[in-house]
């Protein structure tokens, strides 16, 4: 039985709050969707009303088919062993292989029964479908994939890195092959290797497939169709979706086209009213407009009086029904896009490295022989999980203090680290009260940095998303460029559009920065120097 998914006129909020107004999607095998819009638009909640784990308001969802839902975090206990995990993942392919051999014996000895035909029948197309035969042996090449065929199968969840557990639970899923699949950020902790792999599996499937991805580079390689969730233009209703068929390239060149087209109608229905206000006020009680009227028309004026009273009549009517119609009707002006306008770093001046490091280990994490970021510096950390990267930056910030060598900082030298966890110890304070706590009287206002929508700047910080407590925690480090910028996977969790501006954004920050990023869309335009780690040591 191939897999249904299908969401009709979906409305789900949190208390006062819509995020999702009316949505609908429907899903067939073989379709690859990704999931864009900004931080907050409602692509998670979105994805967990399919999955079932939430319930909308109103609106109806259809499934068919065994679905598979990527959670960040296992829900198993620390103790529990990799091997538990796959046991787990291959349950029902192994519950599927049994009853197969069951009513194989069965039908041996009835073999026309058309009960046990019928449910052989199912069953067997199941297992076709869920490809049980390669169980086994897809379970290796999954892990080895991911980077975890390396990993023993007795190691215990809690010995495992955050990375290497969110890899395991992409990796069950994969194995399992349900359905449908629904995957929030699942290039999250995926060095390159595994990206490409995790993108050459989903193009091989042959079901359902619903994902929301920072990654540019990985919607191109694996959506079929991409579903903006972003308020629609025109005379669309907010909170609505648009389905875009073909990659995330398409899809930008078809936004850019609609919004080009929608910029021109505006422009257009506005001149019309114009002239229709100035048709109704002026130009519709001229009798004869931009023209004298000659002698034997003089004669015959009171002849044609009425006639003439009756033909301006008739076109102030007709210009007031056509104003009024398109008063009514008319295109929403086409919003400002949110922009990033924060400057990124200050003007160091002095001379010298503004941070230097000699010599430093960190056990089990990294170490590094030398490393000066100058004035100008810009600098992109890369490598594998547990390369060291976060460490690195970490040492840079003055956050952690090495084992063994030297960290020095030039004379007022001050360092900022967007790190990749943020969380803020109040959540329900507002984006706006913690900015200005933070930042003080004299910063910017939130507003001018182009980093968090007005609507956003009320709401409890609690019940911002990740990506947007992300952009409100660079906020908080730009109300006061630092010297030096230090951003830890800054694109993740950014919505596409504030990647993409981010990232041209790096290319002229004044000061220093330096950033470790697995974002290969980023990574390609780098223009700066380059710092490879692996194992925690210099690998280029």
């Amino acid at each position: 039985m191939s897999p249904v998914l299908h969401a009709t006129d979906l409305v789900f909020g949190y208390a006062a709050r819509t995020v999702l107004d009316g949505v609908s999607l429907t899903a067939s095998p073989g379709r690859r969707i990704g999931l864009v819009g900004e931080n907050g638009v409602g692509k998670s909640t979105l994805l967990r009303l399919l999955a079932g784990l939430e319930v909308p308001r109103s609106g109806e969802i259809v499934r068919r088919g065994d679905l598979g839902f990527l959670f960040q975090e296992l829900p198993f206990g620390g103790t529990a062993t990799v091997s538990d995990v796959l046991d787990e993942a291959l349950s029902d392919i192994r519950t599927a292989a049994a009853k197969l051999d069951k009513l194989a014996a069965v039908l041996a000895e009835r073999p026309e029964d058309p009960a046990v035909l019928s449910e052989y029948g199912q069953v067997l197309e199941w297992a076709q479908a869920h490809d049980l035969w390669d169980a086994d042996r897809r379970a290796d090449l999954v892990l080895t994939g991911l980077g975890l065929g390396d990993v023993s199968h007795d190691r215990t969840l809690h010995t495992l890195s955050g990375g290497q557990r969110s890899r395991l639970g992409l990796a069950a899923l994969l194995v399992r092959r349900p359905g449908t699949l629904l995957l929030d950020e699942p290039t999250n902790h995926l060095d390159d290797n595994a990206m490409e792999f995790l993108e050459r599996h989903l193009a091989e499937l042959t079901g359902i497939v619903v994902l929301s991805s920072h990654d540019r580079v990985f919607l191109d390689a694996v959506c079929t169709d991409i579903v903006d969730l972003d308020p629609v233009p025109a005379d669309r209703r907010v909170g609505g979706a648009t389905r875009y068929g073909g990659s995330y390239t398409d899809y930008l060149g078809q936004k850019k086209a609609e919004r080009a087209r929608w910029e021109q109608r505006y422009g257009e229905e506005q001149e019309e009213l114009k002239q229709l206000r100035e048709s109704v006020d002026v130009t519709a009680r001229r009798v004869a407009h931009n023209r004298a009227p000659r002698d034997n028309a003089k004669m015959l004026y009171d002849f044609k009086t009425g006639r003439v009273q009756k033909q301006i009549s008739r076109r102030v009517r007709n210009a007031q029904a056509r104003l009024e119609t398109l008063e009514r009707e008319q295109v929403r002006k086409p919003p400002a896009p949110l922009r990033f306008r924060a400057v990124l770093t200050a003007v160091l001046d002095g001379e010298g490295p503004a941070v230097s490091l000699r010599g430093i280990a960190v056990p089990g994490r990294v170490t590094l022989d030398r490393l000066d970021v100058d004035h100008t510096t810009r600098l992109l950390v890369t490598g594998g999980n547990g390369a060291g990267k976060s460490t690195l930056l970490s040492v840079l910030a003055g956050h952690l203090t090495p084992s063994t060598g030297t960290v020095h900082f030039g004379p007022g030298v001050r360092v900022g680290l967007l790190e990749q966890d943020v969380t803020f110890p109040r959540p329900r304070r507002t984006a706006a009260e913690i900015y200005h706590t933070a930042a003080g009287d004299t910063a910017p206002p939130l507003s001018a940095l182009g980093l968090l929508p007005p609507r956003e700047h009320s709401r409890p910080v609690g019940e911002l998303s990740v990506g947007q407590r992300r952009r409100l925690a660079l906020a908080v480090l730009l109300a006061e460029p630092p010297d030096v910028l230090l951003l830890d996977e800054p694109t993740n969790h950014l919505s596409l559009s504030l990647a993409e501006e981010l990232s041209a954004a790096l290319d002229t920050a004044p000061g220093a920065v330096v950033v470790a990023s697995h974002d290969r869309w980023l990574r390609r335009r780098w223009a700066g120097d380059e710092l490879g780690l692996e194992d925690g040591r210099r690998s280029v």
